[in-house]
Formats: structure tokens, C-alpha cells, sequence
């Protein structure tokens, strides 16, 4: 590799965290991320350097224009999808560059909401709220005007906030993961129900997997059964706590090999949410996150 090439490389391996942090929030898998980061480095070896004044600005223009593409047409692949479609978890436990600048857009229930905006608006968010971007790097990255950068920003913030519900403190949410996972552990109908918020929503993405809930399911009763049925269909699983997109959630693994990942969402009233990853494939890029580091 000659010297200019070497200079590149190391360039670009010093902003690679950044460059997948960029399509991993825009696209919500981490598959796609990758191939956009991969495709990013191709083009950046095919660019004349010389000519760039600012290799990051360079790579994260490149980096959000691609991934952009690609969730346009996610779009259309996801109407296909059968069931709730969830956003690949990443374990940030062993990656934690992915979240080091700013946490902001990484939760998988934000990620989530943020499947309600275009693909413009969720990467000039992105762009703002996660890496600190000024409205006019924003601006040249979207060829779009500072103006009308601010208003896609600032109608993405509404959207959002209209989609969420109040937090509680991290100590809270901890407090009710622990107990989540200590009565879906033992199967204790009850005591999920206790930690549940009465209108709570669960949702279960197994891209078709047999016995998996293709619709939300709705209430404390239903959501604390669906739980409990975990343990026919993964009955010889453990069940830990882990990290994933920043947050504590519960795994359970078989044989080392995780075979479900439950983040929660949590409110004043309990857990107003859970979400269940089961699909293989978002799996399988959730292992392989580890290897990351």
C-alpha cells in the first residue's frame, strides 16, 4: 500500500465509528450500515484527496447521501416485511464508539419513531442531534438551504416528542428492567403484570417466524402471557442482562448464541412498552456487533 493510500486508510479508520454511527441511525440496521461504511471507503479510495480540504466533511456528506439512498428503497423492502419490524439492536456494551459523542437516536424505541420521518428529515436529525453538526455543515451534506435545513429539524423534533412518552430516571428504568426480567425469567404471570403499565404495547419482530405475534399486542394481561410464552418457545434459553443501543435490556441466549433481545420502554405507570427481537438475521448482526471492537 503506498503512502497515500496508507494516509487514507488511516483517515478513514479514525472516522469509521462516526460514518457508521451516521447510517446506523438513518437506516436502523446494521447490515445496511455496514455496506454504506464499505461502499464509503471504495469511493474514498477512488477520490482525488488531494482535492479535499476536510476528509471528515467529505466522508460523512458521502456517508448520509448513501445511506439515505439505501433507506429509500429499505422502504419499499419493509412494506414486504411480515409483522412489526424492529431496527437491529447493536451491542454497544463492546462498541461503545457507536454511542461515545452522543447517545442521542440510538434507542431502539427512538429509532423506531423515527421510522415515521423521510429519510431527508431523519438524517438531517441525525446529523443535529446525535453529532452536533451545524445547520450549515447540514446544509452542504443535504444540498438543501440553512433555512430550510432548520425547518426539517426543527418539524423532525416536533414529530418526535409528539411520539414519545415522558421518561423515567435511568435508576427507575433499571429498577423495572430488573424486575422484568427476574418474573419473565420464572415465568410469573403476576409479577410482569405488576411491572407493566396497564396500556402497555409489545412488539414481536420475527420477519414470519412461526408461533410469533405479527400484530402489537396491546395491555398488561396479554403482554405479560406473551412474555411467559417465551419459555416453550425458547425452553432452554438463560436469561442475563446485556447492553444494547446504550440501554440494559434483557437477552436470552442458548449455547452462547442470542436468541432474543427485549429492550423496554419505561414511564411514570411502569413499562409502557417492550419490543422483541427475535428474527435470526437482526440476531446473528447483534453477535456480530461484538466482534466490532
Amino acid at each position: 500500500m503506498d503512502d497515500s493510500l496508507t494516509s487514507a486508510a488511516d483517515a478513514f479508520q479514525r472516522l469509521r465509528p462516526r460514518l457508521f454511527g451516521i447510517a446506523y441511525r438513518v437506516l436502523g440496521s446494521v447490515v445496511e450500515a455496514e455496506d454504506v461504511v464499505q461502499e464509503v471507503w471504495l469511493r474514498w479510495q477512488r477520490a482525488d484527496r488531494e482535492a479535499v480540504l476536510d476528509p471528515g466533511a467529505f466522508l460523512a456528506k458521502a456517508t448520509t447521501r448513501l445511506a439515505i439512498n439505501v433507506a429509500q428503497s429499505a422502504r419499499v423492502r419493509r412494506e414486504a416485511y411480515v409483522g412489526p419490524w424492529l431496527p437491529e439492536p447493536v451491542d454497544t456494551g463492546v462498541d461503545p464508539q457507536l454511542g461515545a459523542e452522543r447517545g442521542e437516536a440510538l434507542e431502539l424505541a427512538v429509532l423506531l419513531v423515527m421510522e415515521k420521518l423521510n429519510p431527508v428529515e431523519r438524517a438531517a436529525y441525525v446529523l443535529r442531534e446525535a453529532f452536533d453538526y451545524g445547520y450549515g455543515e447540514i446544509a452542504q451534506f443535504l444540498e438543501l438551504s440553512q433555512a430550510n435545513v432548520r425547518q426539517i429539524v426543527s418539524r423532525a423534533r416536533k414529530r418526535l416528542s409528539d411520539g414519545r412518552r415522558e421518561p423515567v430516571d435511568t435508576a427507575q428504568h433499571r429498577r423495572l428492567l430488573d424486575a422484568f426480567v427476574a418474573a419473565a425469567r420464572d415465568g410469573d404471570v403476576a409479577a410482569l403484570e405488576s411491572v407493566l403499565s396497564a396500556d402497555v404495547v409489545t412488539y414481536a419482530d420475527g420477519n414470519g417466524l412461526r408461533g410469533v405475534a405479527q400484530v402489537e399486542v396491546v395491555g398488561a394481561e396479554r403482554s405479560a402471557r406473551v412474555t411467559v410464552f417465551a419459555h416453550k418457545f425458547f425452553p432452554d434459553a438463560e436469561y442475563s442482562v446485556a447492553e444494547a443501543n446504550g440501554r440494559p435490556c434483557l437477552r436470552l441466549s442458548d449455547g452462547g448464541k442470542t436468541v432474543a433481545l427485549v429492550d423496554i420502554a419505561t414511564g411514570p405507570d411502569g413499562i409502557d412498552a417492550m419490543y422483541w427481537v427475535i428474527a435470526p438475521e437482526k440476531l446473528r448482526a447483534y453477535d456480530r456487533s461484538r466482534l466490532r471492537a
